[in-house]
Parts: structure tokens; C-alpha cells; sequence
């Protein structure tokens, strides 16, 4: 695998499907950063136009983010989802949308997507929900690029270097959105990454990036002394000007009189960290492990809930250190996240080559 030289900073943009744009990804990269761009739930051509669509907006290093794909069974999860789908039914109706029916495919364009990066030559390629094949390591590895791994303790961590993981995203309990548990039926853990990141690094020995509630300076610092090479940072950049964020979410977002967050599988069928809102309260305590069958049926719900400017309809993903994200550029964001990195300790922990 060629060298890679790696970000000026220590600070990487996670990806958030739905809401990370190409302009956002550039925009951290610019800056400093190293962006993301999300490529779940796209077909491998809206990939390849995203990846186009950063590289004319920047000539700087980014990465590119996949899921790994979910084995569903209809034999098995029918009359789980059935029974989700009844539930959901009222709610359809109230909203004036038609549930559609379930595809049994939780491939996600994965062998499509793969193809398209190791034509594209990607620096860094990051997964979600599980480990990579090997053969697809390997082919990322030929191309050129870094692979990372997302795991939430010390098992996947092993799992992910067993497979030939150059990095490791440590996710813990504080991060907004999907939580990236590697089994779709596994309850996450309540530990943040500085409770986890001690004992990944007693069992591996390649990088560490951390993520979850990363939100200030202090908390950059923080991680970086605990033994973490950088920060993924997704709620510090939704409210930018860079930002997919919809008009329904950000009203959720930023609402005073929504104080709660919850670990839901309503959205989605996978666990995820959001603001509960009407959606969460109803459906939450039903909700079922069927990802990403689960995500199909509710989808038609939440493009009704942006397009009406319904918060109560839309997956409101959120961090616990949302109440901290500002507004305005994505490069303003990366910089107060830097600030009190000093060169030597950036320098000495980054890596400029894996």
C-alpha cells in the first residue's frame, strides 16, 4: 500500500448520510480537516457524481464513507417488520404518505460502490455497521487507500484489524446518529470513547480516531492526550453554511423546547442517537431490529416531514453536545476545534503515513 500523507490537522468531518454535501466535505478539507463523504444508501453512479462533485471544489485529500450491507431474512423478521408497518400505518395516514412495499435487499450497492473507489483512488475509505470483506481491503489497498473501521469496543476493534483495518473509529455512546455496532440486533453500549478508547488501545496497535460529543477545542486536546491520532466530528458541523440539513431537522435541532435525546431504533431498525420528537415517542418503544428494512418503510415519512417542514416526521440525529453547534462556515468550525492543538502534539500523534 502506497504512503498517504494525511490531514494538516487532527480533525475529520463524519460523513452523515443525508446531510453531508460535497460542499461540506471540501469545505473541512480546505481547512485543514480531512472531509467525508457519505456514500450510504447511494447506487454506485450518485457515488461516483458525489466524488466528482468534491474534487471540483477542492484539490485537497477527503474520504469517502460506505455501509457495510445488513443480511435481512424475510423468513425470519416478516412479522416483526408486518408488525412495525402496522403501527407505522396511522402515522402514514395522518401524514397523507404510502408506505412502500419492503425490498429484502440490504446490499446497498456495496460491490458497485467498491468498484467505483478503487477507480476513483480515494485516500481514505471509512465503513460502517461492520468490517469489510478482505478482498475489498485489499482492492481499496491496491488502489491506494487508507481503510477505516468503525467499531464501539474492544471485539470489533480485534475484528477490524483482523481484516486489515489501517485505522480504527472508536465511536462511543455520545455520537448523534447510527451508532455502528457491527450486529444490527446488538444493544450498544452506554460508554463514551473515553471509557472505551483505553482498552482498544491495550488490544490493537494501529491508530485510533475517536468520536462522539467531540465539540470544542478542549475536548480535541482531550483526545489527542488520551492516545487517539484525531476526532471524527459530526453535530459541530450540522448547523454550517455547508450543511444538507433540512429545514425540518434544523428547526428540531435547534429548538429550546426539545431538551430530550434517546438511543432509537424507529427511524431505521438500527440504533441511533436523536432528539426525541413526536416520530420518537410514538414509535420508539415498538420499533424493531430489521435495518435496513425498517429504513424503507419510515422513508417516504421523513421526505414528507422535510418537505412540510415537520419536525415531528424527520429523524433529528444529534449528539449530546448538539446545544454547542454554531453556525457559519465549516472552516470557522475546524479552526475553533484546532485551536488549542499545538503543532508539536499534532505533529507527533497525526500520522503522515499509514
Amino acid at each position: 500500500m502506497s504512503a498517504w500523507s494525511l490531514s494538516p490537522l487532527p480533525i475529520i468531518g463524519a460523513p452523515m448520510a443525508g446531510t453531508g454535501t460535497p460542499a461540506l466535505a471540501a469545505a473541512i478539507s480546505d481547512a485543514g480537516g480531512l472531509g467525508i463523504f457519505p456514500g450510504g444508501y447511494l447506487t454506485g453512479e450518485k457515488l461516483a457524481e458525489g466524488i466528482d462533485a468534491v474534487r471540483a471544489l477542492t484539490d485537497r485529500p477527503f474520504g469517502v464513507n460506505l455501509f457495510l450491507p445488513t443480511p435481512v431474512d424475510e423468513e425470519r423478521d416478516g412479522d416483526r417488520l408486518r408488525s412495525y408497518a402496522e403501527a407505522l400505518a396511522p402515522v402514514a395516514m395522518s401524514a397523507e404518505v404510502e408506505l412502500p412495499t419492503p425490498r429484502w435487499d440490504g446490499s446497498d450497492n456495496f460491490r458497485d460502490k467498491i468498484e467505483v473507489l478503487e477507480q476513483a483512488r480515494i485516500p481514505l475509505v471509512s465503513f460502517i455497521f461492520g468490517v469489510p470483506p478482505v478482498d475489498s481491503v485489499q482492492r481499496l489497498h491496491a488502489a491506494g487507500s487508507v481503510v477505516m473501521a468503525t467499531v464501539t469496543d474492544s471485539s470489533e476493534a480485534r475484528a477490524a484489524v483482523d481484516v486489515g483495518a489501517d485505522l480504527l473509529c472508536l465511536q462511543g455512546t455520545d455520537a448523534g446518529g447510527h451508532r455502528g455496532t457491527h450486529r444490527v440486533d446488538a444493544e450498544p453500549n452506554n460508554q463514551g470513547w473515553r471509557e472505551l478508547l483505553p482498552a482498544v488501545l491495550a488490544e490493537v496497535a494501529i491508530p485510533v480516531v475517536v468520536a462522539g460529543g467531540v465539540m470544542s477545542a478542549q475536548d480535541v486536546t482531550d483526545a489527542l492526550a488520551a492516545g487517539a491520532v484525531a476526532v471524527q466530528c459530526g453535530s459541530a458541523f450540522l448547523l454550517t453554511d455547508e450543511s444538507g440539513m433540512n429545514d425540518a431537522y434544523r428547526a428540531g435541532f435547534t429548538d429550546p423546547a426539545l431538551t430530550e435525546q434517546v438511543v432509537t431504533r424507529a427511524f431505521s431498525g438500527r440504533p441511533a442517537r436523536a432528539i426525541r420528537n413526536g416520530f420518537v415517542a410514538r414509535l420508539d418503544p415498538v420499533a424493531v431490529p430489521v435495518y435496513p428494512i425498517v429504513n424503507q418503510l419510515t422513508k417516504p415519512l421523513r421526505a414528507a416531514g422535510a418537505a412540510t417542514g415537520d419536525r415531528d416526521l424527520v429523524s433529528l440525529w444529534a449528539g449530546t453536545g448538539w446545544r454547542q453547534a454554531r453556525p457559519g462556515p465549516a472552516a470557522d468550525i475546524v479552526a475553533a476545534l484546532a485551536a488549542e492543538v499545538a503543532e508539536k502534539s499534532q505533529s507527533s500523534r497525526w500520522p503522515r503515513s499509514l
